[in-house]
């Protein structure tokens, strides 16, 4: 797989396929290129040239100690356009990711012909992380030293209970968490540039026709959070997934899929703010 040595500092590791207009995913906290699964990448690459990367010190990418902010990461998702070669693209951010496309828009508006926010939060008053209950299982099964106990709570947490029923999914997720798994202290640091995020009462500067996307039964970034974020950006279309948990591409590939490729269709027929 390619990396790529960016302005802002990191190399990252990315993956390439399909054929048409660009479109940058970006991941969220722990995730690499390999946690948007087969089934949703296989719906976007017959219409979409796919990059998803994997953050700074994620996966095979460049490794982190110090500190970084999520307004970085942006910049790092703006400087690997840059180094494809993308003038513009549209973008997908789910959960932390979703901060930073909200970042990556807000800083850079002129690189987004549309954008995608999924499960994801904008800080401010009225937004909320996970629950208490929520977190202190996940930093318990983390700090257990047992990474089993540790994927079998990420995945309890990141699905929904009736997508969780079902056992052979448990497998792929499995298979993917221990392919490139992300270091603790990365993970750390991540939390605390999310724990830092706020956009919230910048949301009405996005002009690029958005689409906010969230399950109800999130138990990592309640739904209540799209709500908001939906209502702050300027003709942002809200699609709610009901009984559907964190991880909503995973357990609906095809109608992610669909809903990313309306946004797209409808941003085509929109009055282009970049002609």
């Amino acid at each position: 797989m390619p990396t790529m040595e960016l302005a802002t500092g990191p190399t990252v590791n990315y993956v390439r396929r399909g054929s048409g207009e660009p479109m940058l995913l970006v991941q969220g906290m722990s995730g690499t290129h390999l946690s948007w699964g087969e089934p949703f990448l296989t719906e976007l690459e017959r219409d979409f040239d796919l990059v998803a990367y994997d953050h700074r010190g994620v996966g095979r990418s460049s490794a982190v100690t110090d500190p970084f902010s999520i307004a970085e990461l942006a910049d790092d998702a703006a400087a690997l356009m840059d180094a494809l070669g993308w003038e513009t693209a549209h973008v997908v951010g789910i959960s932390m990711g979703g901060m930073v496309a909200q970042e990556l828009a807000l800083r850079h508006p002129q690189r987004i012909r549309t954008l995608t926010l999924g499960c994801t939060y904008s800080g401010g008053d009225g937004s909320a992380l996970a629950s208490s209950e929520v977190s202190s299982k996940l930093a318990e099964a983390m700090m257990s030293g047992d990474p089993d106990r540790a994927i079998a709570t990420a995945y309890e947490v990141n699905v929904s209970p009736g997508y969780s029923a079902d056992k052979s999914a448990y497998a792929t997720f499995y298979e993917m968490a221990t392919a490139l798994p992300t270091p603790v202290p990365v993970i750390m640091l991540q939390m605390q540039a999310i724990q830092a995020h706020d956009t919230l009462d910048r949301l009405g500067q996005i002009e690029a026709p958005t689409l906010v996307i969230h399950g109800t039964d999130d138990e990592m970034l309640p739904h209540s959070n799209a709500v908001l974020i939906a209502s702050r950006i300027p003709g942002a279309r809200l699609e709610t997934l009901e009984d559907v948990g964190h991880m909503f591409w995973w357990e609906q590939p095809e109608r992610s899929a669909a809903a990313i490729r309306s946004l797209v269709q409808s941003g085509r027929e929109a009055p282009s703010r970049l002609a």
